[in-house]
């Protein structure tokens, strides 16, 4: 005999013990949940973040600036282990009341700008030191409209397909093939772009490639959710091209290890701050006990 089918009741309330992997740092109130101020690094910009796909996009931007002879780009990056819930730390709070990484904080002017959410992050930056963005009208407008689209997107990707591909406690047939069908809708969408054109924007590298190669660059190499055979990305030939072309790119390269902590030692940056880091700090050269798993 079958189950009941669910009913969803008149009024929710929350359970915390559902979620899944994330039950634990999941909850429908915002807010800190303790008291804990901010480390605070040499340079003005101060990243606090997590080599998450979200984190990856601004730690890709600021070391293509410095590759770029951006001098002023130099930042302190600090790992925020959103398995043990610091996001909901007081001083993270109070640069992102949505207690999401990654979170910005520049000191470089009189007033200190607190900037969140990826997409404002890499604008902010682009705007800021005149890079990686558009200067045209018509292709700085297709420049966000890309932007937005992967940020709108993403929900599909990440909290969708991926948490019912890979993290929920069971599988649901409806979810998945829900999910599925409009990741490849995405990828398909992509691949058109890219059939005449080297980047998202066309021939220049922007800010929509940073903020899209994390998550479906990646998706197509196998390094996201070890879904590449099931969601057959081979298929969409364009996307892959460009995720091969963009991960060989040396700041990308240094972008994807910062705050890091999962996957090979070398390759794991927990904090960055400053070039050396990459050849002196890496978690196969100070041997720290490596954090929990965080996706």
């Amino acid at each position: 005999m079958s189950e009941k089918p669910y009913e969803p009741p008149k009024v929710w309330t929350w359970d915390s013990e559902s979620g899944g992997k994330f039950a634990n740092i999941n909850r429908p109130i915002s807010g800190a949940t303790f008291e804990k101020a901010l480390p605070v690094g040499k340079h003005p910009l101060q990243l606090h973040s997590l080599a998450t796909p979200n984190g990856v996009k601004v730690t890709i931007m600021l070391e293509e600036l410095l590759a770029a002879g951006v001098k002023e780009a130099e930042y302190d990056a600090y790992m925020v282990n959103i398995m043990e819930g610091d996001q909901f730390g007081s001083g993270f709070v109070e640069i992102n009341p949505n207690s999401k990484i990654p979170a910005l904080y520049d000191n470089s002017g009189e007033t200190p700008v607190p900037v969140f959410e990826s997409g404002a992050i890499l604008v902010y930056l682009a705007e800021k030191f005149g890079a990686f963005i558009p200067t045209e009208p018509a292709t700085r407008a297709e420049c966000f409209s890309w932007l937005m689209w992967q940020m709108g997107s993403a929900p599909y990707l990440g909290g969708g397909f991926g948490h019912f591909y890979a993290y929920a406690p069971e599988k649901f047939e409806y979810p998945i093939n829900r999910f599925t069908m409009e990741v490849k809708r995405q990828l398909d969408v992509l691949d058109k772009r890219l059939a005449d054109n080297t980047y998202i924007c066309g021939e220049e590298y922007t800010i929509a490639d940073m903020a899209i190669w994390p998550w479906y660059g990646v998706l197509v190499q196998g390094g996201l959710y070890e879904a590449a055979e099931f969601l057959d990305v081979n298929a969409y030939r364009n996307v892959v091209r460009w995720a091969n072309q963009v991960a060989e790119r040396p700041a990308v390269q240094r972008g994807r290890m910062v705050n890091r902590a999962w996957g090979e030692p070398n390759e794991q940056l927990h904090e960055r701050h400053d070039a050396s880091d990459f050849e002196l700090r890496t978690q196969d050269i100070i041997g720290e006990p490596v954090p929990k798993e965080n996706s």
